[in-house]
This record gives C-alpha cells, structure tokens and sequence, in this order.
C-alpha cells in the first residue's frame, strides 16, 4: 500500500540521496511504521493511499518524490 507523506517548514530529511521537504510529497511503499523509520516523527501528515486527494499538490511544486 502507498502512503502520501507531506513536511513542515522545518522537516527537511534526506533518504537514500533524495531530498525532502515541503515543497513535495513522499511516497512510501509500506505502512505506517515505514514512514516512521524513514522519517521518524518529523513530517506533517501521512495519508494512505485511498484518503490522498490529487488536488491538494498545488501546493507542492516539487511533485511526488518516491522513497
């Protein structure tokens, strides 16, 4: 299952050679605890897959970065 993961102002994090940040929006192949060992408590909100609504990444202008 994919999950949608957004960051604040100050969540800045990179993972395997990509940066993230809130300019975009993870995307992470696993459940929960996955983007709790790839982030630890530091990013805004995590969305599954069926709850993430396409019309909120205006206000990404960076895109999807996959994990």
């Amino acid at each position: 299952m994919k999950r949608y993961v957004t960051f604040g102002q100050d969540h800045t994090h990179k993972v395997n050679g990509k940066t993230f940040d809130k300019d975009c929006v993870a995307v992470v192949n696993g459940n929960r605890e996955k983007v709790f060992e790839l982030f630890g408590p530091q990013f805004c909100f995590e969305y599954p897959e069926e709850y993430w609504d396409e019309n909120k990444m205006k206000h990404f202008p960076r895109g999807y970065i996959e994990v």
